[in-house]
């Protein structure tokens, strides 16, 4: 690595990160059917038809991932917790199975010296809740509340820092409009209401995290850059609605109580009754902002309907996702949300992170391009510092390789090599090289 530890604020945090269907095996330990199974099921959704049943088997693997944990000398693990698994039918009775893996979780973490971060929702809603709209229903506000104080009533007492919704652009638009994760659905007035109902929900678990007696409580939206793939003005004007619906939306919910117009062009016929009347829970005061950055996309304007744009593939070099790497938008970005949304809160890059098709050779797992990614985003993060914006921490995106959803097993976005026959675990050079850099 080109840092250590030194080379950031004394109290900088530094970590790892994961969600639960995505590693823990969600044939285990009593949880109940999500609609991810469900569309991961259904042909033609996922590659191979792979889902999270095994996944990485954390769930029986725990101490070994936690002594990786600690031994990578991160401060802080953010994981997530599994609505199902907790509340295996979205309400009534938790599951003491889920709820005692918490526990051995967040206790495994607090022997070992790791700051335990949650987040309570990272896409796997139960089966039973979908059955009644899922995100589409205004219900699930109050219905996340009470898992909210189901699993936090548990844990809350030792949690350093916890946010609600992993990427609430994922929830609603990915999974409501573009369809490409569950529900799968491609329906402009079920996006619109998923895309408010979801910040709902965050506010209303602030709302009952505060009522626990908890602190350190955050939002996390993920942001993508949007670049004019030409000079023309349409392009401009394409680029500027993307950044709407997909970056300004969620941040101008919770920080500005209200939503951005060019973005309501199109979503307001299709919000729910009463939408306007919601910005005070929306906007529960947080303590810190989160940001997930990969990427930057092209856009350029096309004939059709609203939102009438489309992406191109730009010049830079790319990830396995076919992602560009670009870590000026994670400047851009840290220096955005603090003079226009946050205004001093201090700001974690809770996600960040590259795809790359590694592999075992001789033991070991090579991966300089990690290496290269890691540096050059820490670099951006120096950059914002440098300039006033208060970078709190920077969590990588992900501790291990784990079930990337409807791309199912093939892209690898771990510091750890997992072998998904058998489950084996090698460190890559990019975690020895992060270990080093991070040791006190």
């Amino acid at each position: 690595m080109d840092f250590k530890r030194s080379d950031f604020p004394e109290a900088f945090q530094f970590g790892v990160a994961t969600s639960s269907y995505q590693i823990e095996g969600h044939a285990f330990g009593g949880a109940g059917p999500t609609h991810w199974d469900s569309f991961a099921a259904t042909p033609g959704n996922v590659v191979r038809a792979e889902h999270g049943q095994t996944a990485c088997n954390h769930y029986n693997r725990l101490d070994e991932d936690l002594d990786l944990i600690a031994g990578a000398n991160v401060d802080v693990y953010r994981f997530s917790t599994s609505w199902a698994r907790v509340l295996p039918e979205g309400r009534g009775t938790p599951n003491p199975e889920g709820l005692d893996f918490y526990d051995r979780l967040v206790d495994g973490l607090l022997a070992r010296g790791v700051k335990p971060a949650a987040t309570l929702y990272h896409w796997e809603l139960p089966s039973a809740l979908a059955d009644l709209g899922g995100w589409r229903n205004r219900d699930i506000a109050a219905w996340f509340g009470d898992f909210t104080e189901a699993i936090m009533g548990r844990i809350g007492d030792r949690i350093w820092s916890a946010a609600p919704i992993n990427e609430p652009w994922c929830v609603g638009w990915l999974s409501h409009f573009l369809g490409h994760h569950a529900p799968g659905l491609r329906d402009i007035r079920a996006t619109a209401r998923a895309m408010h109902h979801v910040l709902l929900a965050h506010g209303t678990a602030i709302q009952a995290m505060r009522g626990l007696g908890m602190g350190n409580l955050g939002a996390v939206c993920n942001l993508e850059y949007a670049n004019p793939a030409d000079p023309s003005p349409g392009a401009a004007a394409a680029a500027r609605l993307y950044d709407g619906y997909y970056n300004r939306f969620f941040l101008s919910g919770i920080f500005h109580k209200r939503y951005p117009e060019d973005v309501l062009e199109g979503l307001g016929p299709h919000m729910p009754k009463g939408w306007e009347d919601d910005f005070g829970v929306i906007s529960e005061p947080v303590d810190w902002c989160g940001l997930n950055y990969y990427t930057r996309k092209n856009i350029t304007p096309t004939d059709g309907p609203w939102p009438a744009h489309g992406e191109v593939e730009g010049p830079l070099p790319k990830t396995a996702m076919g992602w560009e790497i670009y870590p000026e938008g994670l400047y851009y970005f840290l220096k955005r949300t603090h003079e226009e949304y946050t205004r001093g809160l201090p700001l974690y890059v809770t996600e960040n992170g590259m795809a790359a098709p590694d592999g075992v050779i001789d033991g070991a797992v090579p991966d300089p391009h990690r290496i290269d990614f890691l540096n050059s985003h820490l670099s951006a993060v120096q950059r914002a510092l440098a300039e006033g914006v208060p970078v709190a921490g920077y969590y990588v995106w992900s501790l291990m390789d784990n079930y990337e959803w409807a791309l199912g097993y093939e892209k690898r976005f771990g510091l750890v090599h997992v072998d998904f026959e058998t489950l084996k675990r090698t460190p890559k050079a990019s975690y020895h090289a992060l270990a080093a850099a991070l040791a006190r």
